[in-house]
């Protein structure tokens, strides 16, 4: 029977966070981190060695005095968390252990995107891979979507892609499969997992910026992720970004949407019985229509990423997706964009560039997982 997740006071689930951040850390490391005394450090690791949620792995001479002290991971085998990923056709799952490493990754296509029937499959994938699994204890459920709290429950307020409005998808899911369910918008959660396990690890402040068939903006503020009042933050998709261009098909001229996703440049290179990769490929060969679509995303891009700057002050850009060669084949066209756009500031831009893989989507649902059970 899968063993539910344990109530910790605030010192263990400070000291477990530090730990899940910054890998192996020692006593006096994680003390010095969180401020606490030796007795509090001592109640609060006593707790977690209980649980089984951390384990010691030997000692080491850290710090100024020179003295030996335990070196602390977070335990394998035990806690065991379930990441989904829904598109508007697909689902992915990812199975990962406490410290966010995956154990198991599946794929298949969404039979049905009414909210009963989705809830049905998601737990279907959930009981089988619990099979192989089943130290799982919880589910975090990463989507295209609005998704706010209201009176204690989580709510998909909308999501244009799954044609949704008002549901419970976590209550859902949770009645189907009696686990504990979340919910996130799915860049605010990546957003999350790149803050404690990517490129973001460690940063008080951040953004993420995600380019590909869409485009999103995640917000790390002060330690947290932002959401905003309605979920609605990061919605950068048709942020005025050049004065004309093709109209993205709301109305807008020169919006983020008229340039940047991935279908859009295929369009305005004049190549649209083809795939984005493929348009690639033709960018890469000198075939200057191509080249002209992503130099004008290039341009947006760097208009977008100044946006984020000015907005946030961030300490760093994550910059992410399957739209990354826009980054590659236009990269002079970004920045130029980008200094020009934010004159008459220069100091330097941090920006991370992460390598694209799908099943990261899901595994940031693991992420949101732990990072909510460690929020309560």
């Amino acid at each position: 029977m899968t063993e539910a997740w344990p109530a910790l006071p605030e010192g263990s689930r400070l000291a477990l966070r530090e730990i899940l951040i910054h890998g192996v850390l020692s006593r006096a490391e994680i003390a010095r981190s969180l401020g606490l005394s030796r007795a509090s450090l001592t109640r609060a690791m006593r707790i977690l060695v209980a649980h089984r949620l951390v384990v010691e792995v030997g000692t080491d001479v850290r710090g100024a005095t020179g003295r030996p002290s335990e070196l602390l991971q977070a335990s394998t085998g035990v806690w065991e968390f379930l990441g989904v990923k829904l598109t508007k056709d697909r689902l992915y799952a990812a199975v990962t252990d406490l410290g966010g490493r995956v154990l198991a990754l599946h794929e298949e296509a969404i039979v049905s995107p009414a909210p009963d029937h989705l809830a049905d499959q998601v737990s279907a994938v959930a009981d089988r891979l619990r099979d192989a699994h089943p130290a799982v204890c919880a589910i975090g459920v990463s989507l295209p979507g609005d998704v706010v709290e209201r009176d204690g429950a989580s709510i998909v307020a909308a999501s244009q892609f799954l044609g949704w409005r008002n549901v419970p998808f976590a209550g859902l899911v949770g009645e189907r499969s009696g686990l504990t369910v979340f919910t996130a918008n799915d860049v605010h959660a990546l957003t999350a997992k790149e803050h404690w396990l990517g490129a973001g690890a460690g940063r008080r402040s951040m953004v993420l910026v995600t380019v590909g068939e869409g485009i999103g903006l995640g917000l790390i503020a002060n330690g947290q992720v932002s959401t905003g009042a309605h979920g609605r933050l990061g919605r950068i998709g048709h942020l005025a970004v050049l004065g004309g261009g093709p109209d993205c098909g709301l109305g807008h001229a020169g919006c983020t949407s008229s340039f940047l996703p991935s279908p859009v440049i295929v369009r305005n290179a004049g190549r649209s019985g083809m795939s984005y990769d493929q348009v690639v490929e033709l960018a890469r060969s000198g075939d200057a229509r191509a080249l002209a679509a992503f130099e004008d995303a290039g341009r947006a891009l760097g208009v977008v990423l100044a946006s984020a700057v000015l907005i946030a002050d961030p300490s760093a850009i994550v910059l992410t997706g399957d739209g990354l060669p826009v980054y590659d084949l236009a990269r002079s066209a970004v920045d130029e964009s980008l200094r020009a756009a934010l004159k008459p500031y220069d100091e330097p831009v941090t920006i991370e560039v992460q390598p694209f893989e799908f099943s990261e989507w899901a595994r940031a649902g693991a992420v949101l997982a732990i990072r909510r059970l460690l929020d309560d």
